[in-house]
């Protein structure tokens, strides 16, 4: 994984980002028309290497899911933090992705002392954070949340699946696929979609 230097960018060397807790945060779900947005937050173990991290993007769904057990086990903390689709639709998706990392840092036990969030910016918070655009790929804390928050909004959106069949959320996770918006024009949006988005607003009369 590439990493920055270690100049003026870097605001702790190891033994002081330890003692200062510092988190990694990252959010899964911006993109989808279906189900919630997905934080986690992450502090990890100076002393307990996690070989692997990187974007979850970057990885193959069995190497998320390979990874993420052995995040939860060798964090000194992680959590995770949603906005719904009410949520979504009610504030917008980014302030929604903002509110949920929010959630999952303050959810964090021991809690952080410093933030770094994917994203050039930063949901409101009572510790100070840096906003790192490209995070995932550059801190080993942030590639820690992006796996979390990624496994665990599939596992939800597999869970919709069985809640409302038909749409096909355990295979595309609620993403504008050709074969999601075919099911949602003979469906009809269901309750999980994003009526702010425009395929679902459209299908709901909303741009005649």
């Amino acid at each position: 994984m590439r990493r920055r230097s270690a100049t003026s960018t870097d605001l702790f060397e190891a033994p002081a980002r330890a003692a200062h807790r510092v988190c990694g945060a990252d959010e899964a779900g911006r993109g989808p028309l279906a189900g919630p947005v997905v934080a986690a937050a992450v502090i990890l173990d100076a002393n307990a290497t996690i070989d692997g991290l990187r974007d979850s993007k970057k990885l193959s769904v069995a190497q998320r899911e390979a990874l993420a057990p052995r995040i939860r086990a060798r964090a000194i903390a992680c959590a995770i933090g949603l906005a719904n689709v009410e949520e979504i639709d009610a504030l917008n998706i980014l302030q929604a992705s903002l509110l949920a990392m929010r959630r999952a840092i303050e959810a964090l036990d021991p809690p952080a002392s410093y933030a770094l969030v994917d994203g050039n910016q930063l949901p409101r918070l009572a510790i100070p954070a840096r906003a790192i655009v490209g995070g995932d790929s550059t801190e080993a804390a942030i590639s820690a949340a992006s796996i979390l928050a990624k496994v665990h909004r599939d596992a939800l959106m597999r869970s919709l699946d069985a809640l409302h069949p038909g749409y096909g959320f355990a295979e595309h996770f609620g993403y504008p696929t050709p074969e999601h918006l075919r099911r949602l024009r003979e469906l009809g949006p269901s309750s999980v979609h994003r009526r702010s988005f425009a395929p679902v607003r459209a299908l709901l009369g909303a741009d005649a």
